[in-house]
């Protein structure tokens, strides 16, 4: 990193890159907090140096999930070790003296599948379409981001450089059931195959919050490009499935 630094000396970094397997998380708790915790701090230190503007990008799982819509200012308190070593990140960024923003978001989904790996949504509409029998916990609520929605606030808040802690996430509150049973009709997929289950049902390793959905209106007041509400960012997740590429942004 060092020497992408001295060779690029960048004007801004979206530090994006994390361990966000939660359950490999609380199997191994070095790799996690190396990768999440440690990495971060240094690139933050190279961002002080540099004077380089940093967007730390981090989760609503910084959150213990008991009472959901958190605010900016509401007291992280995490419930796993992913959470953990995130909110780690983040302290280590703020004590850097880097200029920076930190940006919680939640649940992001996609047309595209990042680095390979199927998002939630992708995930959901192959088995929709295979009519797989498919078991989505009905007691765990989050705000669902589109990513080119995440992408534009971002690139928003790094253009204007705007510091401090934003929740960068979709503006709507919603089970994951009632997310996929969206998705299913948003779509056009038959949705008799999902499954509602308690979350006791699923064979996780680490604890999830149980609503760790966030209160946008601090990004959605200060941001031109806004939050999107569900229906309408699965509504443009659809065109760009179909146009095979993202749209212009929208300023």
């Amino acid at each position: 990193m060092e020497k992408v630094f001295e060779r690029t000396s960048p004007d801004a970094v979206i530090h994006a890159a994390a361990l966000t397997d939660v359950d490999k998380c609380e199997r191994e708790k070095e790799t996690a907090l190396k990768t999440n915790a440690e990495a971060t701090g240094q690139i933050a230190e190279l961002c002080r140096r540099h004077r380089s503007f940093l967007v730390y990008v981090s989760t609503d799982y910084v959150f213990n999930g008991e009472k959901g819509m958190y605010k900016e200012t509401d007291p992280p308190n995490p419930v796993n070790n992913y959470g953990l070593t995130k909110l780690a990140g983040e302290k280590l960024v703020q004590q850097s003296s880097a200029e920076h923003c930190v940006a919680r978001t939640s649940v992001i989904y996609g047309a595209n599948a990042a680095t390979g790996k199927a998002n939630f949504t992708l995930w959901l509409l192959e088995r929709l379409r295979q009519k797989e029998w498919t078991k989505i916990v009905t007691d765990q609520w989050n705000s669902p981001t589109l990513n080119t929605n995440l992408a534009e606030m971002i690139l928003e808040i790094v253009e204007r450089k705007i510091t401090g802690t934003f929740h960068l996430s979709g503006a709507t509150r919603i089970s994951r059931f009632e997310f996929a049973k969206k998705i299913a009709n948003i779509f056009d997929e038959e949705s008799s195959h999902l499954i509602p289950v308690p979350s006791t049902e699923m064979q996780w390793i680490a604890k999830r919050p149980e609503d760790s959905s966030l209160d946008v209106s601090r990004a959605s007041s200060i941001l031109n490009a806004k939050p999107l509400e569900l229906t309408k960012a699965l509504k443009l997740m659809r065109q760009e499935m179909h146009s095979g590429e993202a749209p212009a942004r929208a300023n």
